[in-house]
């Protein structure tokens, strides 16, 4: 089968997209408004940038019936700083409250609930249940498109990292321990629990082979 993207109405785009690109990492990125109110929202259209420097990439949609931008956007776009905090099977059933949407100004932070925890180098706070946190501050913000199915990219530099100290030994992640979750289609989720390990292979005629 093959199909162009401009035979296929935007939901049915969408459906196909979060159908097969998975499973997808969550950046639940908390963010604080002009008046001071902490926001907190999760996206899964989400990746690293950069090693150097650290960078990272999330991507909030437009809003599909209202046509707004998301909370977290327009906080960033006054106040250029954010978490992104990390989220696993110990604080699944938060990070999915906070996807609830409440009226600008109100925080997620009091609605899931989770801990508001300052960060080292932003104003914007973290979540002290995260296992993992990166403060960020903002890089730039590339619109893709302002209308149904339109979004932009968030690049943020990494500028303080708070991880667990049973999560990082000897300068690996133990993610036995962490038990991070991944997004797929609709209201699914997976866990990481089979892995299959394969060694990249030398190029051909590398010396190494023999």
């Amino acid at each position: 089968m093959i199909i162009k993207p401009e035979d296929l109405k935007q939901i049915d785009r969408y459906k196909l997209m979060i159908g097969s690109i998975l499973p997808r990492p969550i950046a639940w990125v908390s963010t604080m408004d002009e008046d001071g109110n902490f926001n907190l929202a999760p996206f899964s259209f989400f990746t690293v940038g950069a090693t150097e420097p650290m960078t990272l990439i999330f991507c909030p949609q437009v809003h599909s019936t209202t046509l707004k931008k998301k909370d977290t956007l327009r906080n960033i776009e006054k106040l250029p700083e954010f978490v992104v905090n990390l989220t696993n099977e110990d604080t699944a059933q938060e990070m999915n409250r906070t996807a609830t949407a409440l009226p600008y100004g109100q925080s997620e932070f009091d609605w899931a609930p989770v801990t508001p925890v300052a960060s080292d180098t932003i104003s914007v706070p973290r979540v002290k249940e995260a296992p993992v946190a990166f403060e960020c501050v903002l890089q730039r913000i590339v619109t893709i498109s302002e209308g149904s199915g339109g979004g932009s990219a968030v690049f943020g530099e990494v500028k303080r990292i708070h991880i667990r100290d049973d999560i990082y030994t000897d300068g690996y992640v133990q993610m036995e321990i962490m038990k991070p979750i991944g997004r797929l289609a609709g209201s699914a989720y997976t866990r990481v629990t089979d892995l299959f390990h394969m060694d990249r292979l030398p190029p051909p005629g590398d010396p190494t082979e023999e």
